[in-house]
């Protein structure tokens, strides 16, 4: 289909689908014949909805994926400076699990990084309530904080 014509009948489905946000963002609602639906009309309800491709999963993933990245960039000067490897991308992975209002509870954790100590931070975030909450996970990625391997 022609790239102009897409987006009459894009604006169009928009349109009659409707756009239901909140906060400036998407959010799964119930269409009128009762079903979980997101976006613009996409069925993900268990019961005969077409759900989402593991390609538009993925999608979804690499842009939180990007969105934590700025986050942690903006937030911490230490972030930036460590080496893209594990050690870097435990912490994505913490703040992708946690949000950054959770993961700045980390006070002493998170001054050990600034400060280089690795291990102290592993320890840190090891010994608390997010890693009783998430066990194995915790242990993977203070390893990976302290080793800086995967």
């Amino acid at each position: 289909m022609e790239k102009n014509k897409m987006y009459e009948l894009i604006e169009q489905l928009k349109r009659h689908e409707g756009v239901v946000k909140t906060n400036d963002r998407h959010v799964i609602y119930k269409c009128p014949a009762g079903f979980y639906t997101l976006g613009i009309g996409r069925n993900v309800d268990a019961n005969g909805g077409i759900g989402l491709t593991d390609e538009e999963v993925d999608h979804l993933l690499e842009n939180d994926i990007i969105r934590t990245i700025k986050e942690l960039t903006r937030e911490y000067d230490w972030f930036g400076q460590l080496d893209d490897g594990a050690r870097k991308d435990a912490i994505i992975n913490m703040h992708f699990n946690l949000g950054a209002t959770k993961f700045r509870t980390f006070k002493n954790a998170i001054e050990h990084m600034q400060k280089g100590s690795y291990a102290e931070a592993s320890t840190e975030f090891l010994n608390s309530r997010w890693a009783t909450q998430v066990k194995g996970r915790a242990i993977e990625v203070t390893d990976q904080i302290r080793t800086n391997k995967y």
